[in-house]
């Protein structure tokens, strides 16, 4: 079935085919909307996200149907982007049957073959931490970001319903880059890439969702979420570069316009 969604007079439509198991939980909903804030992507823009009620008891199976439908989870919140004026915020995701790495990749690839790659629960690891520490110092000096908060970096994987895990990748025993990732009913979903800095010739970043993406391919699983895609945001450049991918216009996925 096909579900439109109310919350305080305002009608959120989302298309979703629903199984007679999910459908109650979907029909419980509460939405709420936050108010405008600037973007942190595109200036002079104002931002503002629908979320799931957060007294809710969310699970795995209906956050992996809401995926569907473009929602992110952020530590126990999960939502959406839902700006009146704006709709460049693109679900981006990657069919792992489909994706061919180009040259660049392969490259990435070959040049990163002596790393060990670990896949563990995610849980609160000091080594991990401090590799956290030195990549935010670097990525975010000076920022909000930029500060010793064990709490802010326990929120990316925090959450008591959702299935998370860590792809670790080793050089010698040490961890180099970590990658926090839920794995949905549906495919998996990266939630934050951290990596040593020094590396960055190495291409850790892209290195671990090509990983990410021949995991999941090995397994089985469909598809790769990348997250949102801004295609006038120099930051997210890179998620429109694992072709071919697919993105979420609101009311159906779409292919890659190459």
């Amino acid at each position: 079935m096909y579900l439109a969604l109310f919350e305080n007079n305002n009608l959120f439509v989302f298309t979703m085919q629903l199984n007679d198991s999910i459908e109650a939980e979907i029909k419980a909903l509460r939405f709420y909307l936050t108010p405008a804030h600037d973007c942190h992507y595109l200036p002079d823009k104002q931002s503002m996200s629908i979320f799931v009620d957060p007294q809710y008891k969310m699970t795995n199976s209906l956050y992996s149907h809401l995926s569907t439908i473009g929602f992110r989870r952020s530590g126990q919140h999960v939502y959406r982007p839902h700006c009146p004026e704006c709709r460049a915020c693109l679900p981006l995701r990657v069919p792992t049957a489909d994706f061919l790495p180009n040259r660049s990749q392969r490259r990435i690839l070959k040049s990163n073959t002596h790393l060990e790659m670990r896949i563990q629960r995610a849980s609160f690891d000091d080594e991990h931490y401090r590799l956290y520490r030195r990549y935010m110092n670097w990525r975010h000096a000076g920022g909000d970001m930029d500060t010793d908060d064990p709490e802010a970096y326990h929120s990316l994987f925090a959450s008591a319903w959702s299935e998370t895990w860590m792809y670790c990748f080793y050089d010698k025993a040490k961890p180099v880059a970590v990658a926090i990732t839920d794995h949905l009913d549906n495919g998996l979903s990266a939630v934050y890439t951290f990596y040593e800095p020094e590396l960055i010739s190495q291409g850790l970043g892209t290195y671990a969702v090509l990983c990410q993406i021949q995991q999941a391919h090995e397994d089985k699983i469909p598809y790769v979420y990348l997250g949102y895609w801004i295609e006038a945001c120099n930051k997210m450049a890179y998620k429109s570069r694992f072709k071919p991918y697919q993105f979420f216009t609101g009311s159906q996925w779409k292919n890659d316009r190459l």
